[in-house]
């Protein structure tokens, strides 16, 4: 094997780890925020067709009409949430790049980087994941302290918001770093659209040099690194976090 290549193109290696490195944390970290969002908009009871009526005075509670009863009954907000999750988590990431790619700029009639495109496409998909990451969070906190905090005279979306929320991102944090981690192989998928991220870039070399396999190996040990060294601070944050609960 012939690295030789490695003195003039490792700038590309290095920028282009970069731009995966920063592409990734960004799209964590707005997935964090969209599927806290989701997850609490799955958990929502809000009838917001009823809630219309009843501004108006119309009660619908007595009627006999099923297909009635479906709308004023049903909860959209919950409905729409779910599908998404479903859709996103059903459906490849290669897939979802395509749609927004081609489909945002035709359906807004303007023109938007591929930087931006590619954030758009890898939060999106994060969030649906980080939702169900949450939701799981939430659920493995103990019912009591819902129950402590309503009986102090918390409501529901106070408790939630002080009590459950910050006990859950706690017992998730490794979870969300290893969605980072995700991301970042994920990310590989948007050189498709032309972002030069690690894997466009060591494309790119491959094209210049005429070799097929050395800058490939080149950019799997840049992934491993970055992996392997992630995969270890997260090891350490737990481990620390085990011991605080245990003092």
């Amino acid at each position: 094997m012939n690295f030789s290549f490695l003195h003039k193109y490792q700038d590309y290696f290095l920028r282009g780890a970069v731009v995966t490195i920063i592409l990734s944390f960004f799209a964590v970290f707005i997935g964090t925020i969209l599927g806290l969002l989701l997850t609490l908009l799955r958990r929502t009871n809000i009838r917001p067709i009823r809630f219309v009526l009843n501004q108006f005075g119309i009660d619908c509670k007595e009627s006999n009409n099923p297909f009635i009863k479906f709308l004023v009954d049903g909860n959209p907000i919950k409905f729409i949430a779910s599908v998404y999750i479903e859709f996103v988590r059903g459906t490849p990431l290669l897939v979802q790049i395509y749609i927004i790619y081609i489909g945002v700029p035709s359906l807004l009639g303007i023109n938007i980087p591929d930087m931006i495109v590619a954030a758009i496409a890898l939060f999106l998909n994060s969030a649906a994941y980080v939702a169900e990451i949450i939701r799981a969070g939430i659920e493995a906190v103990d019912k009591g302290q819902m129950e402590a905090a309503r009986s102090l005279g918390m409501n529901g979306r106070r408790a939630m918001l002080y009590i459950i929320i910050p006990q859950a991102f706690k017992n998730i944090l490794p979870a969300l770093g290893n969605e980072f981690i995700a991301i970042i192989k994920d990310s590989s998928m948007v050189s498709v659209i032309g972002v030069a991220e690690l894997m466009y870039n060591a494309n790119t070399v491959r094209g210049s040099i005429a070799l097929g396999l050395e800058p490939v190996i080149v950019a799997a040990m840049i992934y491993f690194v970055i992996t392997f060294t992630l995969t270890r601070i997260l090891g350490i944050v737990e481990r620390r976090m085990k011991a605080s609960d245990i003092r």
